[in-house]
């Protein structure tokens, strides 16, 4: 199962995390997903959705 939103499409970003004697280590930020009941056009779903989309009002509710 991938970690992607399925509303906006939000994935991972990856970096580096820098320490204080400037070492540097690969790192990855992860999306807030939550799963959510979802209603659309009378049917019920389960959709992986990021905490932004549910915020905004892009999913409603089941």
């Amino acid at each position: 199962m991938s970690r992607k939103c399925e509303l906006c499409g939000k994935s991972p970003k990856s970096g580096n995390r820098v320490s204080h004697a400037n070492n540097k280590t690969r790192m990855r930020q992860l999306p807030n997903l939550q799963i959510v009941h979802v209603e659309e056009n009378g049917r019920h779903f389960t959709r992986r959705v990021c905490t932004q989309c549910i915020k905004s009002g892009l999913v409603a509710k089941a």
